[in-house]
């Protein structure tokens, strides 16, 4: 698939993979490229409901992911490599990388 464009891409189920491990997410989810001092990367929004997997998603360097609605794949990222994260004020978890 494609990098994903500026429009938001909504899904309920979101898998990480980390090394040899998936992470799995569900709730609101919501995927966005963004491009920011000319380079693009992609921000996913995830609901911040456990604080091991929050943790593991913070040390990795590198991650991918398949974001779901109702089942059904709606994008799989390309290898990234992690940027930042961070928390919104509602509890959500902001993950930001970049294509490797």
């Amino acid at each position: 698939m494609t990098f994903p464009g500026p429009r938001p891409i909504h899904g309920d189920t979101v898998h990480i993979s980390i090394d040899t491990t998936t992470l799995v997410f569900t709730g609101t989810t919501t995927c966005q490229g963004i491009l920011e001092a000319g380079r693009g990367y992609v921000e996913l929004t995830l609901p911040d409901a456990d604080p091991e997997q929050r943790r593991a998603l913070e040390r990795c360097k590198s991650y991918g992911w398949d974001l779901y609605r109702d089942g059904a794949l709606l994008y799989s990222s390309p290898p990234l490599i992690l940027s930042t994260t961070k928390r919104t004020d509602d509890g959500a978890l902001v993950v930001k990388g970049s294509p490797s």
